[in-house]
């Protein structure tokens, strides 16, 4: 199990590393493409949950390694399922302000994918605040 919950931990650190940096160093007009969800949020709420997210990224993989302050790994783990929570919020609400079947197909689809790694940085939490800490 310690191998699965750093499996899960690395695959979390990737995608909130790509994530997040990509809402530090991208233009809003440029994250627009990607990201629906930014056109009513400040920019610098934007730039806010990007660097939330690095570090959450950095907080699931660097303490382990360096066995300093481990108990960062899981409260890392339970910020992002507390920013899935608001992105699968945030999913939901712009699903009915979209006005053809593809938007909200893919608002519905921006959901499920925060769900599911809510459910993945929910079992690192459980794992590492449990049975397999540090």
């Amino acid at each position: 199990m310690n191998l699965v919950l750093w499996i899960l931990q690395i695959i979390l650190a990737a995608v909130f590393a790509g994530a997040g940096l990509a809402k530090l160093t991208q233009p809003k007009d440029k994250l627009r493409e990607m990201m629906r969800w930014v056109d009513p949020v400040p920019p610098s709420q934007v730039k806010a949950l990007g660097f939330v997210e690095v570090l959450a990224a950095v907080g699931l993989v660097l303490p382990p390694l360096t066995g300093v302050a481990t108990v960062l790994t899981p409260l890392a783990a339970v910020g992002l399922v507390i920013v899935m929570i608001g992105g699968i919020l945030v999913h939901l609400r712009d699903t009915k302000k979209q006005d053809t079947q593809e938007g909200r197909r893919t608002e519905v689809q921006g959901a499920i994918t925060c769900a599911v790694l809510l459910v993945l940085a929910a079992v690192v939490a459980w794992g590492r605040f449990g049975p397999y800490s540090f």
